[in-house]
């Protein structure tokens, strides 16, 4: 996906999240680990959200166990930086076509 089409996904997510009671915190946390396309804070726990798009195949497809790796390990680092204790989930927001479905604690 091209960075223009990525960004304009995480517009569409972030309006989404937003409209559900999501306060966005963060947008393309990066680290030497990897980036975290969203951080949004809902009923005091921390979302981390992985944005995926397509039209022609299941974006969700494209969160392979190599990208958990790497958004973990970024999740690590940000929360050494801001409160280790906190409690957050890991979750997906998947774009298809006209669509829009969060899945909360992918990890799980």
């Amino acid at each position: 996906m091209s960075r223009k089409k990525g960004l304009y996904a995480e517009s569409l997510a972030c309006e989404y999240l937003q409209k559900n009671g999501y306060e966005i915190i963060q947008r393309n946390f990066s680290s030497k680990y990897g980036e975290i396309d969203i951080i949004a804070l809902k009923s005091k726990i921390i979302h981390f959200i992985e944005v995926k798009s397509g039209k022609n195949f299941e974006p969700i497809y494209a969160i392979t166990p190599k990208k958990m790796s790497k958004i973990i390990k970024t999740i690590q680092y940000y929360l050494l930086q801001y409160d280790p204790q906190t409690t957050y989930c890991i979750d997906a927001l998947i774009i298809k076509d006209e669509d829009i479905n969060l899945i909360e604690n992918i990890t799980l």
